[in-house]
């Protein structure tokens, strides 16, 4: 049986890595972000990698614009989908020095982490394979530490999400899972924020002594979207080198 699975913001870092993860496990990929240039770039790139050229296709489209979602169901088109990685998102700043740009502050951090996910997981709920399908949110672990403002409350909301569209969708035998990384390096998430100090103090912060890395996190992805994660829903996984126990 062919395979089908969606990733958004697929073009770099963990939704790359996922996006590489799903092919080689026989999936065609369709990657969806803003910046077209470089989500064909991937395409074409982890297509190639993988030995499957012509796998993995792009959509360049703003999650956050009801309409712009309706581009990516488009390209989705008559196939069904087995498994919605929801990768969009990231820490927005901006000046909340006044109340108004608390507000701007805090919209556009739930706008890019928590609408992103409900608009796309949504958009292909009616083609999600019954039974079998699976959908995975991506959070973090600012959720269960803080230490993100925004973000953090943003990425925590995504666990009570998926709880209850675990409820809803368990009955049709599609599972909902929010995997939450830790400390991840080769990414675009500090952007030039990070310092060789902040760098060695989250390393320190792990049991295991080093940064985690984007297949790190893409083969929890890919367990999860795998037929033998199907007794698995309503869980968050924690990737994260110990930083975070669970509980």
């Amino acid at each position: 049986m062919e395979r089908f699975a969606v990733v958004s913001g697929g073009g770099t870092g963990i939704g790359a890595a996922v996006a590489r993860g799903l092919v080689d496990d026989g999936f065609d990929v369709l990657i969806v972000g803003r910046r077209a240039g470089v989500l064909d770039a991937a395409a074409e790139r982890i297509g190639a990698e993988g030995g499957r050229p012509g796998a993995v296709r792009a959509v360049a489209a703003d999650l956050t614009d009801p309409g712009q979602v309706d581009l990516v169901v488009e390209a989705v088109g008559e196939r069904t989908v087995d498994a919605v990685v929801n990768n969009a998102g990231g820490y927005l700043g901006g000046d909340t020095g006044t109340l108004a740009g608390t507000a701007a502050h805090w919209r556009a951090n739930l706008d890019a982490n928590v609408l992103t996910a409900v608009l796309l997981t949504e958009a292909l709920r009616p083609v999600l394979r019954r039974p079998g399908g699976r959908v995975v949110l991506l959070s973090s672990i600012a959720a269960q530490r803080g230490g993100g403002g925004a973000y953090s409350a943003a990425k925590a909301a995504l666990h009570g999400w998926a709880y209850d569209l675990a409820t809803h969708l368990g009955k049709e035998q599609i599972t909902v899972n929010v995997v939450s990384p830790g400390y991840v390096a080769e990414t675009e998430f500090f952007g030039d924020r990070m310092t060789p100090e902040g760098h060695a103090a989250r390393v320190a912060a792990t049991l295991v002594g080093r940064a985690g890395q984007p297949d790190d996190i893409a083969a929890a992805v890919r367990y999860l979207v795998s037929p033998e994660a199907g007794y698995v829903t309503g869980q968050v996984l924690g990737v994260n080198g110990g930083s975070v126990l669970g509980r």
